[in-house]
């Protein structure tokens, strides 16, 4: 896709993207290593009443998904930030998760030549929890004014 196929309104969808417990240990180990990200036994002690995915992770796939599926090609140039991130559930091993982006705006900066994305990113399990939700802005190349 190219910026200028990103119109407000405009709805994405990709995914499933499945979710192992080797995967989540791993990444937890290195990134997170809370005992409810690395230790199926504590974490089965935990309110979580079980292993779950960190939430870095989460976000992770996410981009992942965002990268793969809507972004290859796109012309983006990475981000400023984002203004909220939730994680409402929680990721577990076997889940099958599913992005959907919704474009809110989508405007040229004032110099003409930077493209610019307000859009939020919900990430769902196979139940249609969502386990994620964020509002992002992301910035795109575009062609010089002439």
């Amino acid at each position: 896709m190219q910026f200028s196929e990103f119109k407000a309104g405009a709805v994405f969808h990709a995914g499933p993207r499945h979710v192992d417990e080797p995967e989540i240990i791993e990444f937890a180990r290195r990134y997170d290593p809370q005992p409810f990200h690395v230790d199926r036994e504590l974490a089965a002690r935990t309110r979580w009443r079980g292993l779950i995915a960190s939430g870095w992770m989460t976000c992770g796939i996410a981009m992942e998904l965002a990268v793969r599926h809507v972004l290859d090609g796109s012309g983006s140039i990475g981000s400023p930030g984002l203004d909220e991130i939730r994680w409402e559930n929680p990721v577990r091993p076997g889940d099958a998760l599913s992005l959907t982006v919704t474009v809110l705006e989508s405007r040229l900066s004032s110099s003409g030549t930077t493209g610019v994305l307000r859009w939020r990113w919900e990430l769902h399990n196979q139940a249609g929890l969502r386990v994620l939700s964020l509002l992002a802005t992301s910035l795109f190349e575009v062609a010089a004014p002439r």
